[in-house]
């Protein structure tokens, strides 16, 4: 699950990104986040997707969970930048984030979590 080769790709402070074909392809990184990351996150997608809502194939690493006025804004600013997220992980972590993310309510776009990268990228076609 590591960053493709020969592609152009966007560093950044919690994940670095690929932006092909309409879908953003992002490796996360294994720090903290907080909502000052998150929101220079959410800056640089905007200009990689040049300010458009894009379907998001994320490949997940563990890392600490994020406090809860964190996960509250990420959830929140999910709807803003993304149609959907398909999450590659081993099996287990993408439903730990799930649970921790968003325990007592429905997450605000359409999620599924995948083991492999190539199911997930025909799931997320049906949002281009």
């Amino acid at each position: 699950m590591g960053t493709p080769k020969n592609k152009n790709i966007i560093h950044g402070e919690i994940a670095d990104y690929v932006f092909d074909e309409g879908i953003l392809y992002s490796y996360s990184k294994s720090i903290l986040r907080t909502v000052q990351n998150i929101s220079e996150n959410i800056k640089l997608v905007k200009k990689i997707t040049n300010n458009q809502k894009v379907p998001l194939l994320i490949y997940l690493c563990k890392s600490p969970i994020p406090d809860k006025e964190t996960r509250k804004f990420s959830a929140e600013q999910l709807p803003n930048v993304y149609t959907a997220m398909a999450m590659v992980s081993k099996p287990g972590l993408s439903s730990l984030i799930m649970m921790v993310l968003f325990k007592l309510k429905k997450p605000p776009i359409p999620m599924k979590s995948f083991t492999d990268d190539k199911t997930a990228r025909e799931w997320l076609k049906q949002y281009l």
